[in-house]
């Protein structure tokens, strides 16, 4: 089955979604089993995919990457979740939040850290979520106080992709303490990994996308030099205000490449395997099930893809956006569901690969806002 068709990407993203799937097919599908098991971090799969020109590639030709644009990154997600989300968001994770550091950084401190991400001699990450809040982002209680020359932090971090692996973090910190106006007491901070202060360990480890690790920060009086605050100070939140609504379209492409994987396996099952004198596809309680995951399917990815084009032209981008990740994500979870279902007692297999897909669709559904939060979003920012 062809779930991940051209259509709808746009031509100038078709190229770099056929090296994705190709580098998914030779690289990331015949580890994922391997690496499930053992929830070790796939060096060798990202090393890969640096040489094969498919990380970090988000970020600008002048600081050594390609410039790929929401959709094409879009694309790639598409096939690489399809194949192991695991691995999949260890790849994507690599230049995390250095975005935030192109877009609103000063040139020097894109030389200096931008660069080695871009060029893949290092990889960096995003440290937002802490240990009681992770959607309330006027919630954090991660602070830096300026000493001197330097900001101090004190606080912790949770959910940290590559808050062990990375090279450096963008960090998001309490700045102000204005009540009156919330929203504009944080700030963004470029903290390397090797400040005085910074303390990282690899979190519990989860049910699912257990090739990605995440991690526990505790900056203990972390001083960090007073010019690495990106852009200006208050204006954290709406950093990342802008930076999750490109965020949330991508992780729909998370949820629609899992979903994918879902239906091509319960496919393949169905149609190989008999029961009762014929196979089991045959029967019309298993084809309407079929059919109620791609129309699943084919509604979250046409929405998404519809949702990447009017972001990339900020166009109401945070109600799009949520509506992305939520309906993708959500596709994601019912067709491992019904996916299961149709393997019957054969699903709680660990080597059956809907059993791990049916893990990691648990995931998508939290990360970058919650979707309780996306309806809280898509009922506030809903055209009138």
């Amino acid at each position: 089955m062809e779930l991940l068709s051209e259509y709808p990407v746009p031509e100038h993203a078709r190229e770099v979604k056929q090296e994705a799937r190709e580098f998914a097919e030779e690289h990331i599908k015949p580890n994922a089993a391997d690496y499930y098991e053992s929830g070790e971090y796939p060096w060798e799969v990202l090393e890969a995919g640096m040489d094969a020109g498919l990380v970090a590639q988000d970020l600008g030709e002048e600081w050594g990457g390609k410039g790929f644009d929401l959709q094409q990154v879009l694309a790639i997600a598409e096939e690489f979740y399809k194949a192991d989300a695991g691995i999949a968001l260890t790849l994507q994770l690599a230049s995390f939040g250095a975005e935030i550091v192109e877009e609103h950084g000063a040139d020097w401190q894109k030389e200096e850290f931008l660069e080695p991400v871009a060029r893949n001699d290092q990889i960096t990450g995003l440290a937002v979520s802490e240990p009681e809040t992770g959607s309330d982002l006027a919630g954090m209680t991660t602070a830096a106080e300026r000493d001197g020359d330097e900001w101090v932090i004190n606080g912790e971090k949770y959910w940290i992709g590559n808050g062990v692996e990375a090279d450096w973090v963008t960090l998001y910190a309490k700045t102000g303490d204005d009540e009156n106006n919330r929203y504009g007491n944080y700030s963004m901070f470029i903290v390397p990994t090797d400040a005085p202060g910074y303390h990282a360990e690899h979190i519990p480890e989860k049910m699912g996308f257990r090739a990605s690790k995440q991690a526990h920060i505790v900056l203990d009086d972390c001083r960090i030099p007073e010019e690495n605050l990106v852009g200006v100070e208050g204006a954290g939140f709406y950093m990342l205000a802008d930076f999750f609504n490109h965020g949330r379209v991508i992780v729909g492409g998370h949820g629609i490449g899992l979903a994918a994987a879902a239906i091509e396996e319960a496919w393949e099952f169905v149609h190989d395997r008999e029961a009762f004198g014929r196979t089991v596809d045959e029967f019309q309680a298993v084809q309407h099930k079929l059919a109620d995951m791609h129309l699943d399917f084919q509604s979250a990815r046409s929405l998404t893809w519809d949702a990447a084009e009017r972001v990339a032209n900020d166009e109401n981008a945070g109600y799009w956006a949520a509506l992305a990740k939520t309906i993708a994500t959500e596709a994601a979870t019912d067709c491992a569901e019904r996916g299961m279902q149709l393997h019957g007692g054969r699903s709680v297999l660990t080597e059956n690969r809907i059993s791990r897909v049916y893990r990691d669709v648990r995931i998508p559904v939290i990360y970058e806002g919650a979707n309780d939060i996306q309806r809280n979003l898509i009922y506030r920012q809903a055209p009138q």
